[in-house]
């Protein structure tokens, strides 16, 4: 390398700064023991007893981001991913760390299939107006 800075010039991006490769947040893992839960539409949900995530010197700034944003409202694993601008892979890997230090817990959509029928749930009302 030359003492002219050529040598880092691939590690910057001008506009979007230091250039940190996804398994290096995730220490080169691929997977997570969670993983299996963790497709797109699955929930994640910040635990009631996570007050503050900032304070476990554990977690990574992802993590801390992932509890943060889930706080307020649940976030799909694709909505975190998108918010992140993380990977998927990348994002499944940390929120099932974060399922293991027992910060978030992941819960799974309803199925269109297990949902009540319209029509079901019109008879109910118009009964009980009827009481």
């Amino acid at each position: 390398m030359s003492g002219d800075g050529q040598g880092t010039r691939h590690w910057f991006d001008d506009e979007a700064g230091p250039v940190v490769r996804p398994y290096a947040m995730t220490r080169g893992r691929t997977t997570s023991p969670a993983q299996h839960r963790l497709d797109l539409i699955a929930v994640v949900v910040t635990e009631h007893h996570a007050d503050d995530p900032e304070a476990d010197q554990t977690l990574s700034p992802e993590h801390v981001d992932i509890v943060e944003l889930c706080r307020d409202a649940p976030q799909s694993v694709a909505e975190l991913a998108a918010e992140l601008d993380l990977p998927i892979g990348v994002v499944r890997v940390l929120i099932g760390d974060l399922v293991d230090e027992e910060m978030v817990h992941v819960t799974r959509p309803v199925p269109p299939a297990e949902l009540p029928d319209e029509s079901i749930l019109r008879d109910v009302i118009n009964g009980l107006r009827a009481l």
